[in-house]
């Protein structure tokens, strides 16, 4: 009888859970969940650029879709359900007690934002990560060597000494930090012990400069350096990481009875959601695949004896076994792309809503991008077209800097909203033509470029935009879960069905249903209008 297992794919704003035959990838069972708190804005102050995500919204969230995904399901099937892995944003940490319990589940944290998930999107440690920096590059140990070179707010360490610093009470309760990948995955198996719960070398490597090198974390001389306020806390974080083929450990009696699962369902090391991704495009050596959705995160994977040598500047890291073990797993991404969509769209769509009522504008939002798209695509492409940088969320790769603003140059009188969009929609493809010519230039080469996400399926426009720019075809995947697809195929490997994740892949992969194909006119002007980019880049 054929085994399945569970995805679930913990998204910017919402949950997603699918069931997959590990014989065939067929996938019966489907559903998401939205985040109670997060979708009121609770906790969140965006112009200081502060995003937290309540525990509560994660644990009611994970109760939900489990139960949505299984409400259909034949009993038959639910009983063959023989392993669960997880993926989720990163770096989004929280702080926890000696339990591993965050401390926003303590009633006198309950409404403290700093005792929540510091989402990843969170950029106000933009100092903390300078002096994280400056301290690396005159230590006699670069910790930052194999982060490309510069540590960013959006992670671990500078998140939690921005916290320690600005909450007193936080400070003194906080035994221990723990990602969210980890501590949900913990969860499922009733050990939250932040001492011995299992780390995924993809959050640790990426993200805490955790590396074999450096005997797991920068030394505890380092981190009082830095600030006294880290005193004692690296002995009290982890020394091993596992990379997510492993088993964080079985489900506990109490989950396996709420979510109706059999005692026996084995739960996965967890990881990111754009590593999951990577394996669910069924990435292989030299493949650029692009998760695309709020942000972008791109992966590479090669084999360690070719690239191993290299130490690739200004990328989010490079950490052996990442995404699929025995490869160096390669990341880089872009702050805002989805997310720059859906500002402008929001700058549109808000006097509407204030004027003429919350039903008229919700039915802009569903309309207005698509309407856009087509009318851009409609667009001549020159050379004298105004042109925009993608920075409205700062800048993730190359060379992290969230300090960074988006621009938009060259505008006049006849410039409308479509145009507007299109510089928009040029600007992250720019973007992406920087991250590719940086992994290129340190010697990386790529042989394919693949895309999923939410942007990769709905929109063509800026797809082929993106195509023209790159210069190269593209392919996307079939699945739209792919994050999730990727997080089953894991499950599948640590539940003992298949040995490895190239076996996993090869049985559960969906394929792929569209591609792009350069367009010779378009790439000459866009490499024009790019070389434009770079110059008012530099000039900021």
């Amino acid at each position: 009888m054929a085994k399945f297992t569970l995805g679930i794919d913990y998204g910017t704003d919402s949950v997603r859970a699918i069931v997959v035959n590990t014989d065939t990838g067929e996938m019966p069972g489907s559903h998401v969940v939205e985040y109670t708190r997060w979708k009121l804005g609770l906790y969140c102050k965006p112009e200081k650029s502060q995003f937290r995500q309540h525990p509560l919204d994660y644990l009611e969230a994970l109760e939900n879709v489990v139960a949505g995904v299984l409400a259909d399901l034949d009993e038959d099937v639910r009983r063959q359900i023989v392993g669960i892995s997880i993926d989720t944003t990163g770096s989004t940490p929280v702080a926890v007690d000696e339990n591993g319990t965050p401390l926003a589940l303590l009633p006198e944290f309950s409404e403290n934002p700093n005792g929540m998930f510091i989402l990843w999107k969170d950029h106000t440690a933009n100092r903390e990560a300078e002096e994280i920096n400056h301290l690396a590059h005159h230590w006699d140990v670069d910790y930052t060597k194999y982060v490309g070179g510069i540590y960013s707010s959006e992670w671990f360490w500078a998140k939690i000494l921005h916290t320690l610093r600005h909450d007193e009470d936080i400070q003194r309760h906080a035994y221990s930090w723990v990602e969210h990948c980890d501590w949900i995955s913990a969860v499922l198996t009733g050990n939250t012990n932040p001492k011995t719960l299992r780390r995924s070398r993809c959050a640790a490597g990426h993200k805490a400069m955790w590396h074999a090198e450096f005997d797991g974390l920068p030394s505890e001389e380092f981190l009082v350096k830095l600030d006294p306020k880290l005193a004692g806390l690296r002995q009290r974080l982890f020394e091993q990481t596992f990379t997510s083929d492993q088993r964080m450990g079985k489900i506990s009696v109490e989950w396996a009875e709420k979510l109706g699962l059999s005692p026996e369902v084995v739960i996965g090391v967890g990881a990111f959601d754009c590593h999951m991704g990577g394996v669910g495009a069924e990435i292989q050596p030299f493949d650029f695949v692009r998760v695309m959705g709020t942000s972008t995160c791109d992966m590479l994977i090669a084999p360690v004896e070719e690239i191993g040598h290299l130490l690739i500047k200004g990328i989010c890291g490079q950490v052996d076994g990442s995404i699929v073990p025995g490869m160096l797993g390669m990341e880089a991404g872009q702050s805002a792309y989805g997310d720059f969509y859906a500002w402008f769209q929001k700058i549109i769509t808000k006097p509407v809503r204030e004027l003429l009522g919350k039903e008229a504008a919700d039915e802009l939002a569903q309309k207005l991008i698509p309407h856009l798209s087509e009318k851009a695509s409609q667009l001549p492409v020159t050379e004298g077209d105004p042109v925009a940088t993608d920075w409205i969320n700062g800048r993730r790769t190359p060379d992290a800097n969230h300090a960074l603003k988006a621009t938009f140059t060259g505008l006049n009188l006849g410039t409308d909203a479509v145009k507007i969009f299109k510089m928009i929609v040029e600007a992250t493809a720019f973007g992406s033509k920087a991250i590719v010519d940086r992994f290129i230039e340190e010697g990386v080469p790529i042989k394919q470029v693949i895309a999923i996400g939410g942007v990769a399926k709905k929109s063509p426009f800026v797809m082929q935009t993106l195509c023209d720019v790159l210069n190269m075809p593209i392919k996307v995947v079939a699945s739209d879960q792919a994050c999730a697809l990727g997080a089953a195929m894991n499950a599948s490997v640590a539940a003992g069905v298949y040995s490895t994740i190239q076996e996993a892949q090869k049985a559960m992969g969906s394929g792929f249903d569209a591609h792009y194909l350069p367009r010779t006119a378009q790439v000459e002007v866009y490499q024009k209008l790019y070389t434009k980019y770079q110059a008012i880049g530099k000039s900021l």
